[in-house]
């Protein structure tokens, strides 16, 4: 296994309203708070890297054409990240360029298709 589904983020126009509707169904608690107004929910005591992918919400006006309010974050599970990474694009993926500055912690590539997910630098267990 090369990586699993740790984290899937929903773009909103209200972060705060749509982590608190989005907590309240599943009965999820507040993990992290981001400086850019991000929201990770999840279930109460297992945070990132948990058996299940936590929520990410946020905040995003973002008018670009073709973007998913929704994406798919993956980690690596037995591999650094770099290496994955290269595993991803032998598979088919490609370097997408959403302004990265080059010091992020995340890698953003594209799938076959044009859609956009983020490659994260932690490691999760498999599942």
């Amino acid at each position: 296994m090369g990586c699993r589904i740790s984290e899937l983020v929903i773009d909103a126009d209200d972060a705060e309203r749509l982590a608190a509707f989005r907590s309240e169904v599943p009965g999820y608690a507040d993990i992290e708070r981001e400086d850019d107004g991000s929201i990770a929910i999840g279930p109460a005591g297992d945070g990132f890297g948990g058996p299940q992918p936590i929520l990410v919400i946020s905040p995003s006006p973002d008018p670009r054409p073709r973007k998913l309010r929704l994406h798919i974050d993956v980690s690596p599970t037995d591999r650094d990240q770099e290496a994955e990474f290269e595993r991803l694009l032998t598979l088919g993926a490609v370097p997408a360029d959403v302004g990265q500055t080059g010091g992020e912690s995340r890698h953003v590539p594209a799938d076959p298709e044009g859609n956009e997910f983020c490659l994260l630098r932690r490691r999760v267990r498999p599942v």
